[in-house]
């Protein structure tokens, strides 16, 4: 036996009835297991779905970059009345928007069949350890925390595996949107000089300057409105739990119980622990009214902000219609890019909560004998 499993086997003999936390290390002891999907038998499929999801990501940047030169192009002959070349430009767009749609087909294929394999693998991993011996019925959690390691099982290895798969994709298209973006609003953005109080004020590459400002200002906004999403996602999640895991335990009393159970007892067991579910819901909705008030005028407020942004120089003439759309359609996918915490601040907490349950399973049986990952 290692070193690090006598230290918890000593630790169990001292103080028997304790079972350990999940504690801030429990992302990588989620991690410790769940990678072993990418080492296992079928570590050739899973790093073959992973690199098809790559590949239709970078593929999703290419194709939003040429509608990107697209809106150029399209504008300006708008701007110039050009029929022909604006017929030209429609048929483009025409193609554009079928490969952009097959990418996107491709890319919820690839995401989804990652997601789906790998929580099989997950929920299988975990099911052999916890039916292994006698475990099922000696294992136990930290005081507090509702038993039903069944639910935590299906339900928090399904959101621990499609999270971070769709988490990880979308920071992938964050940063290269990101960079290929930037570049876009650095060279037809230029510099901007405006006079304050009879002077020449040159702001350089006044564009990417300030997608950086108005992104740091919404993301901590959203940091700020949306802190305590963590906290209450993770109590709701327990109480979801600890309400069927009492109906279950009532419900085998009852086929089991001679006399039957009281039932007014029954009842209020019950009542009790859904009314508690019900406060926390009612915690989560006033969350996401919050978050959603940050996310929803951002995606009214990003494209006004843009055209806004481009205004003085369109109208001084040094900036045409096309190069105008361009840009703001570039400002939007920056912005979008950089405030990619804003975006997924919810799925990020839904995500944690539900590691730290998979965790404390993969604790408990920890507790139970050596690690055997």
């Amino acid at each position: 036996m290692s070193a690090e499993p006598e230290a918890r086997h000593g630790a169990r003999s001292a103080r028997p009835d304790h079972r350990p936390q999940v504690a801030p290390s429990g992302l990588a002891r989620f991690w410790q297991t769940a990678s072993g999907y990418w080492r296992g038998p079928r570590a050739g499929s899973a790093w073959g779905f992973t690199g098809l999801l790559i590949l239709s990501v970078l593929a999703q940047i290419v194709v939003q970059y040429r509608l990107n030169l697209w809106s150029h192009d399209f504008f300006d002959a708008f701007e110039r009345r050009a029929a022909a070349a604006l017929r030209e430009q429609a048929l483009l767009f025409v193609l554009f928007a079928g490969l952009s749609m097959l990418v996107a087909v491709n890319t919820v294929w690839s995401r989804m069949t990652l997601q789906r394999e790998w929580r099989a693998w997950l929920t299988r991993h975990l099911l052999e350890r916890w039916l292994a011996g006698d475990r099922a019925h000696r294992l136990r959690f930290a005081a507090g925390e509702d038993e039903n390691p069944e639910y935590r099982i299906a339900e928090d290895v399904r959101i621990a595996t499609d999270a971070p798969v769709t988490l990880a994709a979308g920071l992938l298209g964050a940063v290269l949107g990101a960079v290929t973006f930037i570049g876009i609003l650095w060279s037809v953005g230029g510099d901007l000089t405006v006079e304050i109080a009879g002077h020449g004020l040159t702001v350089p590459k006044y564009l990417v300057i300030a997608v950086g400002l108005y992104s740091s200002l919404l993301t901590l906004a959203m940091s700020t409105i949306a802190r305590r999403m963590l906290p209450v996602i993770t109590g709701k999640n327990a109480a979801e739990a600890q309400f069927r895991a009492v109906a279950s335990t009532l419900r085998e009393a009852s086929l089991q119980a001679t006399p039957p159970p009281d039932a007014a007892r029954q009842h209020a067991a019950v009542t009790a622990t859904f009314d508690d579910l019900i406060l926390r819901w009612h915690a989560l909705c006033h969350q996401w009214m919050r978050t959603t008030l940050v996310s929803h005028g951002n995606l009214l407020a990003a494209p006004m902000i843009g055209w806004v942004l481009c205004a003085p120089k369109y109208l001084s003439g040094s900036m045409s219609l096309g190069q105008a759309a361009q840009a703001v359609s570039a400002f939007v996918m920056v912005q979008a890019a950089l405030n990619w915490l804003v975006d997924n601040y919810p799925m990020l907490a839904d995500c944690r909560s539900s590691v730290d349950r998979v965790v404390a399973v993969l604790q408990a049986v920890d507790a139970l004998g050596p690690d055997r990952d």
